[in-house]
Parts: structure tokens; sequence; C-alpha cells
């Protein structure tokens, strides 16, 4: 039984405390769980977790798992579990991609995101355990765009309500358009990457997705924005939509608006992916990062391939 939830921070979150993820959650817990699920979008259990068992005991309180689609980077013996750990390479090769961030390697680190913003149909959400903490860094920050798109002056809000934004992968961050550090500088990229370096055009056509909707179940209009994957807004394809964009997304990246979480070993962090963008400040090259995620299934059903969007307007 859930005993206690409060707030996590100023701008978004709850911390949960007093649930036994080692025995079966009952009705009454799952329920509370769900609707604090709903209300704050990021739930932080800390040091909650005793294995994996008790990470995917907890993802299912939320819905159906997804498998990744790279089989490579499944944890051993759980394939609903991807490994996400940063180690140092071995003769060059990791899972992982070291960035230059001001002059600073960074493995592991990532951009402010939303999960699979290139495909069309977008996860739940997910849940991020920690195995092993680093001696530096590897904290992961997150914003809650329920509560970025109060912040919109009204005439931005009346601008943007209608206007699509069009999303394509990329092989490395060093390539976006948007949201990136100016000093930005790809070091060693992740394998599973560079891989798929040629065939991004062919298997990840670009897609559109709405710059707001409105969260069903309460009437909240989200924020709908992400910059990584980002190519421009669709019914303004110019310098002047680019600016607009830079504009929302300068409210999207608020960083009055954000919090970050400082790793403790077993912690568990749940985010909403339809609502909160979420970045990684990564580790330095030497350290170990040892983490794993869940990814939990679904679509807000408001996504299209570029070409099926363009077809039906």
């Amino acid at each position: 039984m859930v005993t206690n939830i409060k707030p996590l921070g100023k701008n978004s979150g709850l911390e949960v405390s007093g649930v036994d993820l080692d025995m079966p959650l009952d009705a009454d817990t799952r329920k509370a769980l769900q609707d604090a699920f709903l209300a704050a979008g990021i739930l932080l259990f800390r040091r909650a977790a005793s294995g994996p068992e008790a990470h995917l005991s907890l993802s299912r309180c939320f819905g159906e798992l997804q498998r990744h689609p790279v089989r490579e980077n499944w944890a051993a013996g759980y394939p609903e579990l991807v490994d996400i750990s940063y180690r140092p390479a071995i003769q060059g090769e990791s899972s992982v991609a070291l960035y230059e961030v001001d002059g600073k390697r960074r493995g592991g680190w990532l951009p402010w995101h939303s999960d699979l913003r290139y495909m069309s149909k977008i996860n739940r959400g997910g849940i991020l355990r920690s195995i092993t903490r680093p001696s530096e860094g590897g904290r992961t920050g997150f914003i809650d765009q329920i509560a970025a798109y109060t912040t919109l002056p009204e005439s931005l809000r009346r601008q943007i309500e209608n206007l699509h934004v069009v999303y394509q992968l990329r092989s490395d961050f060093t390539q976006e358009k948007f949201g990136k550090p100016e000093s930005l500088r790809l070091v060693t990229n992740a394998a599973a990457l560079s891989a798929m370096a040629a065939r991004i055009d062919r298997d990840f056509p670009p897609v559109v997705h709405p710059m707001v909707y409105v969260q069903p179940e309460t009437g909240r209009k989200v924020l709908n924005v992400s910059p990584t994957s980002a190519v421009g807004i669709h019914e303004m394809p110019n310098s002047e939509g680019d600016a607009l964009l830079e504009e929302v997304l300068s409210y999207a990246l608020n960083p009055a608006l954000a919090y970050y979480h400082d790793w403790q070993e077993n912690d568990l962090v749940l985010w909403d992916n339809w609502r909160t963008l979420h970045c990684a400040e990564g580790v330095p090259e030497d350290c170990v990062r040892e983490m794993q995620r869940t990814t939990i299934a679904g679509d807000y059903a408001l996504g299209h391939r570029l070409s099926e969007f363009e077809t039906r307007g």
C-alpha cells in the first residue's frame, strides 16, 4: 500500500514511498499509482527496486511493455528490459555514444527529447532504474510540458494551436537543427546508430506531430514539441517557421521548470513520454554508469507519416 505521495520538485513530479515492489501490487495501490502518474507525469520511487523483477512488476502497473527493436540492447535474460549503461569503450566499440560537450567528454549524454518522436506512434512512457551510480555526473533531467504550456503568452498559444512539427531521425546529435549545444562534438558514436545511418531515409521517413494537444483525461493542454529530431514547422517551411519553433522551444526548455534527478542505486523514475521531455547529462568517459529501462507501450494517435499527413490534408 502507498503510504506517502509528496511533491518531487517545485514544478513537476511526485515522490512515492511505502510501496513494496517485491510483493504483488493490490488494486488500491495500482489505482493510487495510476492516478498519481496521470496527475504529475513523473514519479520517483527512491531506492525501491531490489532487481529486475521489481522493475518489471512496477512497469506493468502502467501498461503493456514493449520490447526494444534492437535485440542486442536487451538485458540478459530480460527481453523487456533495455540496457542503457555507459561503460568505457573496449577497442573503440560502444553501445552508447561519447560526446564532447562544452569541452568535456561525456558518455551517455542525451539532449532534451521525447522518445521515438521520429516515429508516428509514440510509446506511453518508461521506467529508468539505476544499478551502478557513477562516481561523477549522471543526472537525468525532466520537464513537464503541461507546466510549460501554462507559461506561453496567449498570443503564442493562438499562433501554434493548429500547427505541426516535422521530425526525422538523425544518426547523431551533432546533426540536430534545434536544441543542441553549439560546442557539441561527436567522439564515438553508438555502434547501432552508426549502422543505421545509411538506411535512415528508407526506414525512418519524416513524420509530423501537432505542436499542442489536449490530455483527454483532464482537458489540460500539452506543449507537444521536442527539439531532438525536429526539422521545422510543416505549415511554415522557412526561416520564419524556424524562428517560431525556436521561440516555442525556449518555453519548452525553460530551466526554471526542470527537475534533475541525482541517482542513487535502485532508484526508479517513471515518466509520461506524451507530456515530458528528458535529457541525460552523461558521465566522464572513464566512469561507469549502469542503468536499465522499460518501455511502456501505447499511442496517443496524433502522429502521422509526412506523406500520409499531406495526402490527408
